[in-house]
């Protein structure tokens, strides 16, 4: 193992570039050459590789977003775009790989493996939807950046008396609803593993509004539906003047927790070692604070949980 590559895949999450430089670093405190593989699977296949030193990582721990750029690429799906990615490598020189990302670029990883390149995965997401680890890079701060809106938000909602829903990302998992949700006070988290109850949400926003609550939060995880057509079915069924708020992209930008810094700095030396032990097609993971690796087919095979335990407490602190 002479020379690794890296490269950021799907949506950014704070946290990348921290790990870029761990693989960087490590891998030149190892003895190894490291190439930078610009915007994804896509620059990979049309040769945007370039080799990095330690000063191409300076700088870089504390910034939002990625430095390698990212993008998704549809012609790497196909035998022909990942021949061709194959051919990049070789003229490269390129022995293993480490990929930053989601399930998608996971899946991705796993077919580099099959083509004879040991490849690493780190999980790079705010959705933290992978049940394989407790926490992918981005997720916390992506929680902070969410419970800082919710914040302002209720300085305004207390000053009108009214009910405000904030719609946080997560299609088909609702961590950051959920862990937002708890940290920031809300009455009601509604999130796509549960689904929405309406007739629970408007009776807890009755219920505080007779006995003098001046504000009311909702916190909605985007798989579930829409905020604004929420608010409006909300106004109609209590009479309560509603606002909606869509975070959107805010929650991807932004300088990472030190939680964020620390775990993909980990991440990313791990990657560095499991390659040097010519292990390839794995994934690393955090659990109990400690990192560890496992084959990706596996990873990808585990169902993401409700954490349960989370969820009714939200319910308790919420009366």
């Amino acid at each position: 193992m002479q020379t690794i590559g890296v490269l950021t895949s799907g949506g950014d999450s704070p946290g990348m570039n921290a790990a870029i430089r761990a693989v960087v670093r490590s891998g030149i405190f190892k003895g190894c050459r490291v190439m930078g593989v610009k915007r994804g699977y896509d620059g990979l296949i049309n040769g945007q590789l370039e080799e990095m030193n330690l000063s191409s990582v300076a700088d870089i721990i504390h910034r939002g977003g990625t430095m390698l750029r990212t993008a998704r690429s549809e012609e790497f799906i196909t035998e022909e775009g990942r021949q061709k990615a194959l051919n990049v490598l070789k003229v490269f020189n390129v022995d293993g790989m480490v990929v930053i990302g989601g399930d998608g670029s996971f899946r991705g990883a796993q077919k580099l493996s099959e083509l004879g390149i040991p490849t690493i995965g780190v999980p790079g997401t705010i959705d933290n939807d992978l049940e394989y680890t407790d926490y992918t890079i981005g997720f916390d701060t992506a929680v902070n950046t969410v419970v800082d809106a919710i914040s302002k938000i209720r300085d305004t909602s207390t000053s009108h008396g009214r009910a405000n829903i904030i719609e946080v990302m997560g299609r088909h998992c609702g961590d950051i609803a959920l862990y937002a949700g708890l940290a920031g006070g809300a009455e009601s988290i509604i999130i796509p593993e549960v689904g929405l109850d309406m007739e629970q949400v408007c009776r807890k926003l009755i219920k505080g509004r007779n006995r003098g609550k001046l504000h009311s939060l909702i916190i909605l995880a985007e798989g579930v539906g829409g905020a604004i057509e929420l608010g409006k079915e909300i106004e109609e069924k209590t009479g309560m003047e509603t606002r909606a708020t869509i975070l959107g992209h805010l929650q991807r930008g932004g300088s990472p927790t030190a939680f964020d810094r620390i775990l993909a700095s980990k991440m990313g030396a791990t990657a560095v070692e499991l390659l040097l032990e010519n292990k390839g097609n794995q994934v690393v993971g955090v659990k109990g604070n400690k990192t560890f690796s496992m084959d990706i087919e596996e990873a990808l095979s585990l169902k993401k949980q409700l954490h349960e335990d989370i969820y009714k407490l939200t319910d308790i602190l919420s009366i």
